[in-house]
């Protein structure tokens, strides 16, 4: 799993990403948006509250990036596999 997401009517929709712990923190530091992830481990994963202050690219490099996290720890055979298809 590399992605949550959270749907409030009410609120802002939520988005919990896996990301390596130094840059969750810089992440964090930068942007009011990010914050340490709800319901997760607080070290590995954000939670980014898409309310259009962090542009699109933003979201999408911060989703590739968790995807990258979950897929390089997976065993070979699995990374391979997934490659091919």
């Amino acid at each position: 799993m590399f992605a949550l997401i959270f749907e409030n009517k009410e609120k802002n929709c939520r988005l919990n990403l896996k990301c390596d712990p130094i840059i969750a923190e810089n992440l964090r530091e930068q942007h009011e948006a990010v914050q340490p992830g709800y319901h997760m481990n607080k070290k590995h994963w954000n939670t980014i509250t898409l309310d259009g202050s962090l542009s699109d690219e933003d979201v999408y490099v911060m989703i590739d990036h968790s995807y990258e996290m979950v897929i390089q720890s997976l065993p070979k055979r699995v990374r391979e596999s997934l490659a091919e298809s």
